[in-house]
């Protein structure tokens, strides 16, 4: 074993960047864009000769020269990265690989949770992470008055905020089922805080009582996590990460019995258009119905959180007014609200595309 250090790599360090840049290029990859980690080894010529970083608690952007791939190198930077990852605080992690490299990650401790052929593998560093959190989904269905006739539905939602348009799809849902099961992607990726999020959506749908809420956790991945690293375009790692979200979503589906999925349908943002044509596709191919409804409108423009966000950027009281429920709206002229609003206020384009 060859005695390397791992170091640090700083954003200003332009030079190491390209080095980087060049390894990733090696193996097929490029530098993700959401990274908050970034470590290299040198060689004793001051060359990178493997890389690796992070982002939130996931492991991403892993290589190591074809020239050192006998010395150990990716056990040593998955070790650092890990160790790096505890001292954070975050101990439950996960990594997304090729299906061709993911059997180095499992002689590291990491284990499939679900594999997309020929496109990506989603892994994680317990052995039954996934199966407890199915498991935990279980009970909360054994306590919730479910029969074998019973029409059990499902919507995931950000809520970044919760518009008029979530909740009029949430009750169409609540109206035609008799269990809704409510995930709130539980991810803290967003502008609005989730614990906020959480409180909007269930604030807003208490008059709803056939609603079981759930936090997405960590399985229910949002689009800053899915990695796009080894995707080709903007395309392919959409259909990627709906593809590994879809086949999470058919084992969640099996445990709780759910029969359909409802969406929203999307006419403005690319990402959730392509995530809803996938799923309309597919869903129906696993035995679930996919219920697209169509976005409500307000004074003939649809409703979507992103301009509810432009409403709070602009100061423009009036156009939220019509935007929200009530409760969202008591919160939003509450002094909880005002680091929230000087968030956004500050984030420049808050328009999702």
């Amino acid at each position: 074993m060859f005695d390397y250090n791992v170091s640090k790599i700083y954003l200003s360090d332009k030079a190491s960047l390209q080095q980087i840049d060049l390894l990733l290029e090696e193996e097929g990859i490029h530098r993700d864009k959401n990274l908050d980690y970034i470590c290299g080894i040198y060689d004793d010529d001051m060359k990178i000769i493997a890389t690796g970083s992070c982002f939130g608690n996931t492991l991403r952007c892993l290589a190591v020269s074809n020239t050192h791939q006998s010395e150990g190198l990716l056990n040593k930077m998955i070790t650092h990265l890990v160790e790096f990852e505890y001292a954070r605080g975050n101990c439950h992690l996960f990594l997304y690989t090729k299906c061709n490299t993911a059997k180095f990650f499992d002689d590291l401790g990491f284990y499939e949770i679900i594999r997309i052929e020929d496109q990506v593998v989603f892994m994680e560093n317990r052995r039954n992470g996934f199966a407890d959190y199915l498991h935990a989904l279980s009970d909360k269905k054994q306590n919730s008055l479910v029969s074998e006739q019973s029409k059990i539905a499902a919507i995931v939602l950000n809520a970044n905020p919760f518009t008029l348009g979530h909740l009029h799809l949430v009750e169409r849902a609540a109206s035609e089922n008799d269990i809704l099961h409510l995930f709130i992607v539980s991810e803290d990726a967003s502008l609005i805080p989730f614990s906020i999020r959480k409180k909007l959506v269930i604030e807003g749908t208490s008059h709803l009582h056939n609603i079981i809420y759930h936090d997405s956790g960590p399985y229910i991945v949002s689009n800053a996590t899915f990695p796009s690293y080894f995707q080709k375009d903007e395309v392919a790692v959409i259909s990627s990460q709906a593809e590994l979200d879809l086949e999470i979503f058919k084992k969640i589906s099996s445990v709780l019995g759910i029969h359909c999925r409802y969406i929203g349908e999307e006419p403005l943002s690319q990402v959730t258009g392509i995530y809803n044509q996938i799923m309309h596709e597919k869903l129906p191919q696993a035995g679930i119905d996919c219920i697209v409804i169509p976005r409500k409108k307000a004074k003939g423009n649809i409703i979507s959180a992103s301009i509810v966000r432009k409403a709070l950027q602009d100061d423009a009281i009036n156009v939220l007014k019509n935007l929200v429920p009530e409760t969202t709206w008591r919160f939003f002229q509450s002094k909880e609200a005002l680091p929230i609003i000087h968030k956004i206020k500050n984030s420049g384009n808050v328009i999702h595309y």
